[in-house]
């Protein structure tokens, strides 16, 4: 197969390749925008991983492939992790989502709610939905919530030091502040980004050491699992 199907054809000549170096290259070409296409990358990726490309490239596994491309390119990681995710949901639906045509411009990022969505609705629905909802309606679609048009929620993307929605920039966090700075707040805005995109709250705790920290981890662990306990129990 040599493109998506859709109205606007996606070419996959690097998917298509038994070189991981040109999979590789095809994948950082398109992060540096030679190739406008989360999908396509996310197809990259789940080669990468599931045919265990990245010992060919040097790296003892997927995260350590990820982190050296993250580096290089100056890419978020959560941002390529999640692209992984898109390409391994379309790869094990491929044939579901060829028959809707599913494509680029119908919201990739809605595939990685794609197993949930699944788990509490009907296939024929969730397919049919899946290309025609908003990733908001799509979310409360998946918990079985109403859709809501008027308060969808924006598509974020951080490249960088930089977080776009809905394609503008939004937040630029100097790197003149220093890396250990600048690394601190961007963890910050991935969180917040990650919570405004599922839908969730964000609780800021104020800890002031890392032994501190390290304790709430664990205690933190213990209350949640109670709290989602009770949630599933009503």
């Amino acid at each position: 197969m040599s493109n998506l199907t859709g109205e606007n054809t996606i070419f996959l000549d690097y998917i298509k390749s038994d070189d991981p170096v040109e999979i590789d290259q095809g994948i950082r070409d398109t992060i540096m925008g030679i190739r406008l296409s989360i999908l396509t990358m996310g197809l990259g990726l789940a080669r990468i991983k599931s045919e265990r490309l990245f010992m060919k490239l040097n790296c003892r596994n997927i995260t350590t492939y990820i982190n050296r491309l993250s580096e290089e390119t100056e890419m978020d990681h959560s941002s390529i992790y999640n692209w992984l995710s898109i390409g391994e949901a379309y790869i094990k639906y491929r044939d579901e989502l060829e028959q809707i045509g599913f494509s680029d411009k119908d919201g990739p990022t809605k595939l990685t709610l794609l197993e949930r969505a699944l788990a509490v609705r009907e296939k024929e629905e969730v397919f049919a939905n899946l290309k025609n909802m908003s990733h908001r309606e799509f979310v409360d679609f998946t918990k079985g919530g109403s859709t809501v048009e008027a308060d969808d929620i924006p598509f974020i993307e951080i490249k960088g030091s930089v977080v776009y929605i809905e394609g503008k920039r939004a937040i630029i966090v100097s790197k003149k502040l220093g890396r250990k700075t600048n690394k601190y707040f961007m963890k910050v805005l991935q969180v917040a980004c990650s919570a405004l995109d599922k839908g969730g709250r964000i609780a800021p705790v104020y800890l002031r050491n890392k032994r501190e920290s390290e304790r709430f981890k664990r205690a933190y662990g213990r209350i949640m699992a109670e709290v989602r306990r009770e949630e599933r129990g009503r």
